[in-house]
């Protein structure tokens, strides 16, 4: 979105009185004209924004703008700087330019199309208009081992922002947030290091929102599910995004703060399959066992008829 739509928006959300066109003008150094293309611009793109005889412009609803997003933020770190894309290949690809260009940690970006997102083994991410999908910057002092431990915070983040929508809100080994065994959201953490140093993470997820007007892509084999279908009231990207944001640096400063230790306990306790018997597809072989632990590099320990195996990565079904 562009810096005068943005504070057009911010304009029109301050104001419980409708502002005329020639004061938006006179404040934003444009003309009438000017100003009305990008209403014209910002209705196209979802804003509910009227117009009244005599009076000006008004803003009917809450636009997803970062203005608005920034307000509902109440953490230290994330959320610090937010961008928020009309369209990109990748927010983490973005995520990742921004942190070589010297970004600071905290940094969210949301795109309102995702062209080309990756999900988990180089997978596509299917990003529609009716999701929200983002990527926040850290910059933390740990050893590229421990990188992992992140991608479980972010999912335990996700899974207290998005419960205080619905129930039954589980995490699923190893990147997978589901609502009555339906997959939610994703995870996919990048990180750019060298040998015993990080330079940067992105931790990026995705949400489904609603369910695509003509039905999801034919590709997705696993079964599905969205946050409006699922929740007993329908909440605002807004609230979506800022209750994610707010739970992804209450989770960061304990991190940060006590370690491991907490993240892990309440991952294994949201775990849908903790305890459970399981099924695990390591890219080679499957095998069967009962999902016993988590260890601190983020690998599942299942109890099996051969002993305790340790699995790295996979796919995990549930039995």
């Amino acid at each position: 979105m562009s810096e005068i739509r943005e504070k057009i928006l911010t304009r029109l959300e301050a104001s419980s009185e409708p502002v005329s066109g020639d004061l938006l003008a006179q404040e934003l150094g444009l003309s009438r004209t000017g100003i009305w293309k990008h209403i014209e611009h910002l209705r196209k793109s979802g804003a509910d924004i009227v117009a009244s005889s005599g009076q000006g412009y008004s803003l009917e609803s809450e636009v997803f703008s970062s203005g608005p997003l920034a307000a509902r933020c109440n953490g230290t770190r994330i959320g610090s700087r937010i961008m928020i894309l009309d369209e990109t290949d990748s927010t983490n690809r973005d995520a990742m330019s921004e942190a070589d260009k010297g970004a600071n940690e905290g940094l969210a970006i949301f795109a309102h199309r995702q062209c080309a997102g990756k999900g988990r083994l180089g997978r596509r991410w299917h990003t529609v208009t009716d999701s929200l999908a983002c990527s926040v910057l850290l910059r933390p002092d740990l050893p590229p081992e421990q990188v992992p431990q992140l991608s479980l915070l972010t999912a335990v983040a996700l899974h207290d922002a998005l419960s205080s929508f619905s129930p039954d809100i589980r995490i699923k080994w190893p990147n997978d947030i589901l609502c009555r065994g339906a997959k939610l959201a994703g995870i996919l953490t990048e990180m750019r290091a060298e040998p015993g140093r990080v330079h940067a993470v992105v931790l990026g997820f995705g949400i489904n929102l609603s369910a695509p007007i003509d039905g999801w892509p034919s590709d997705i084999t696993q079964k599905v599910t969205d946050l409006f279908s699922i929740s007993s009231r329908k909440p605002s990207r807004l609230d979506v995004a800022a209750s994610v944001l707010n739970a992804l640096d209450y989770w960061y400063d304990i991190y940060l703060e006590k370690g491991f230790g907490p993240i892990h306990a309440a991952w294994w306790r949201a775990h849908a399959a903790s305890g459970q018997q399981v099924r695990v597809f390591d890219g080679r072989n499957y095998i069967d066992g009962i999902a016993t632990a988590l260890d601190e590099d983020g690998a599942l320990l299942l109890e099996t008829s051969r002993g305790t195996q340790r699995i790295i990565a996979g796919d995990l079904e549930l039995r």
